[in-house]
């Protein structure tokens, strides 16, 4: 099993390029089932969790090809779906997998798909997905940890989730495109992802208002075409090289990026001391001296996004002052919390809320990633800790970071993969 081997303390200075969106691709490359004709991605990252949404693709019957030239080029090719089926042995490494289920019920009238299980940092239900499927009129059993799903022809219908669900907003704005007149989300998901994902939709032929709002509608179409389309930078990924950097200490440009989808990152990250600057398509994140204690509370987008929660926590591991973290989102996100302690961190759980007080230097040490921003944090903590840390089970790394050892090593980082 691979591992992170870290030799903290260096100053991070150069560029960094942002790769395509792991939480854009996932439910774009699903998107292609909708059509019998090739929809082509630009700026598909290489990661874990693409591999996994391809293997299942193909594993439908589906061709799904990155191009040689340039791997993050991927053409999909949805014309011969033999098994709208996602099988339990692809769906339980990665709960996005719940998002063929709105494409294969809407174009071909039914679908197989396991139910995700468990998820390391808490409960994500699917009961929204399927309480809007069945408002549009499926026919929907749960037997034996597969979801069961049929209709005719979905018809459309006003839909207001229980919560805001991201994956439940996207499953159900796929499956409204070929459903039978109009469709309305209410309480709908407003992340930068869910846009992107209705501008691929709209060059397919989709009729979409509203994407970006708590209220979309979509007019059915008969049938939707093939398109090309470019994937949104990752504002996650983005949002952890700003916080390295503030951590580390620095001068580093991120190419690629996009600043108006981290605002509230940004906010927290110029209240910390960092200067942050930015212009279209490139952000420049400087750091020097000691950045200050800044508390902060997750909620749905635009606020502060539980995926920053743990990065940002390790950044003030190490400022001057003590903080308060308040997780609204995941009832089980403060895992990393016992991996920081051991790198010398002074945190205290109170429920949903962390009490950091910042010390002077972090202590390297062995850690173990548990999730995928958890592993992100303990690398963040690894660039400033004196001495030498090993991040175990980077496997959760490589779901949602494309080559993060070799970005953070190309601007100055001693940071090196081992077995």
């Amino acid at each position: 099993m691979d591992k992170l081997l870290i030799r903290g303390g260096r100053r991070l200075a150069g560029e960094v390029a942002i790769s395509g969106a792991k939480n854009a691709a996932l439910p774009e490359l699903c998107a292609a089932l909708l059509t019998p004709e090739p929809v082509t991605l630009h700026n598909v990252p290489s990661l874990q969790d693409v591999n996994t949404t391809l293997k299942l693709l193909r594993n439908m019957g589906a061709k799904a090809e990155r191009s040689e030239a340039h791997p993050e080029v991927v053409t999909l090719d949805a014309s011969a779906v033999t098994s709208p089926e996602a099988p339990y042995d692809l769906v339980k490494t990665m709960r996005a997998s719940i998002l063929v289920l709105g494409p294969l019920l809407a174009r071909f009238g039914e679908a197989t798909v396991s139910l995700p299980g468990g998820c390391a940092i808490g409960s994500r239900p699917v009961d929204q997905h399927i309480k809007g499927l069945q408002a549009m009129g499926a026919d929907i059993r749960v037997e034996h940890g597969y979801i069961l799903a049929r209709a005719k022809k979905l018809k459309g219908a006003r839909i207001t989730t229980d919560m805001v669900t991201v994956t439940g907003t996207e499953n159900l704005l796929m499956a409204a495109t070929l459903a039978e007149g109009e469709t309305v989300l209410e309480n709908a998901a407003q992340e930068p992802e869910i846009p992107d994902l209705a501008e691929l939709l709209i060059g397919m032929g989709a009729k979409i208002e509203g994407h970006g709002s708590s209220r979309i509608r979509i007019q059915g179409v008969e049938r939707l075409h093939g398109a090309t389309h470019r994937i949104v930078p990752d504002r996650i990924e983005t949002g952890t090289f700003l916080c390295a950097v503030a951590a580390a200490g620095g001068d580093v440009l991120l190419r690629g990026a996009r600043a108006g989808h981290l605002d509230a990152v940004i906010d927290k990250l110029r209240e910390a001391g960092v200067t942050v600057e930015a212009g279209e398509g490139w952000i420049r994140v400087k750091r020097n001296g000691r950045p200050k204690a800044v508390s902060f509370r997750t909620s749905e987008y635009p606020a502060f996004p539980t995926d920053m929660q743990a990065q940002f926590m390790a950044l003030n591991c190490i400022a001057d002052g003590a903080s308060t973290v308040t997780e609204t989102i995941f009832e089980n996100r403060f895992m990393h919390v016992n991996e920081l302690v051991r790198l010398g961190a002074h945190i205290v759980v109170d429920g949903h809320t962390a009490v950091v007080q910042g010390v002077q230097t972090l202590s390297g040490a062995i850690v173990m990633a548990t999730d995928l921003r958890a592993s992100a944090s303990l690398v963040i903590a690894g660039l400033v800790a004196s001495g030498e840390t090993v991040v175990d089970r980077i496997y959760h790394l490589d779901r949602g970071y494309d080559r993060m050892e070799a970005k953070l090593r190309g601007i100055g980082a001693d940071i090196e993969r081992i077995k």
